[in-house]
C-alpha cells in the first residue's frame, strides 16, 4: 500500500477515535516521532509496528492496509437476494445474509445499512411468522377467536411470505438503480 494512503488512514482512524499522536504513541508503544513519520507518509510501518498500531486503534491490520471502500452493486444485490433463503426455512433468511454481510462489512459502500436493515427486517418477519401459530393456539384455548380457523392462519402465513418476497425483489431493483433500500416495518435489533 502507498505510504501516503496508509499514513492518511492511520491519521483518520486516530482522529475518529479522538486520540492525539502522543496518546497513540503511548498506546502502541511506538515513539511519537515514528507516529509522525508514518502519518506524514515518510515511512511505512514494519509488520510489528502495524500490529501495534492496529491494536492501539482497535482495528484489524487488514483494515489499515485495505481501507478503500469499494462500490459493488453486484455483491449488494447478491446479499439482498440471499434473504430469499427464507423460502426454504425462515431462519436461513437471517443466517445467510448475516454471514455475507459480516464477511464484507465495512469494505463495500452501503453494505452496513443494507445488512442491518435486511437482517432487522428478516428477524422481525420471522418473529411475526412464528408468533402467529402460537397466538392462534393461545386464543383458541381461551376461546377468543372461535371463528379464526386453521385455513385463515395458512392464508395469513402465505400473505406474509408474499410480502417478504416482494420487499426483497423491490429492494433488489432499488439497489440496481442506485436508490436507497426500504425495509419496513422492522425492529432495530442491530444498530
Amino acid at each position: 500500500m502507498n505510504k501516503n494512503l496508509l499514513g492518511l488512514r492511520i491519521k483518520e482512524l486516530r482522529k475518529q477515535k479522538g486520540m492525539s499522536q502522543e496518546f497513540l504513541a503511548e498506546e502502541s508503544g511506538l515513539s511519537l516521532r515514528t507516529i509522525q513519520r508514518i502519518e506524514n507518509g515518510e515511512t511505512n510501518p514494519t509488520g510489528e509496528s502495524l500490529k501495534r498500531l492496529s491494536n492501539a486503534l482497535n482495528v484489524n491490520p487488514d483494515e489499515l492496509i485495505d481501507w478503500s471502500i469499494k462500490e459493488d452493486k453486484r455483491y449488494l444485490t447478491f446479499l439482498n437476494l440471499s434473504a430469499l433463503t427464507f423460502l426454504f426455512f425462515p431462519l436461513l433468511g437471517i443466517l445467510i445474509p448475516f454471514i455475507l454481510w459480516t464477511s464484507r462489512k465495512g469494505k463495500i459502500k452501503n453494505i452496513n445499512k443494507l445488512g442491518k436493515d435486511l437482517i432487522n427486517f428478516e428477524i422481525t418477519w420471522t418473529l411475526l411468522l412464528f408468533s402467529i401459530p402460537f397466538l392462534w393456539f393461545l386464543f383458541s384455548k381461551i376461546e377468543i377467536l372461535e371463528s379464526f380457523t386453521l385455513s385463515r392462519i395458512f392464508i395469513i402465513i402465505g400473505v406474509m411470505y408474499f410480502i417478504n418476497l416482494i420487499f426483497i425483489l423491490l429492494n433488489t431493483l432499488r439497489i440496481s438503480n442506485g436508490n436507497d433500500i426500504i425495509y419496513n416495518p422492522k425492529i432495530k435489533f442491530l444498530r
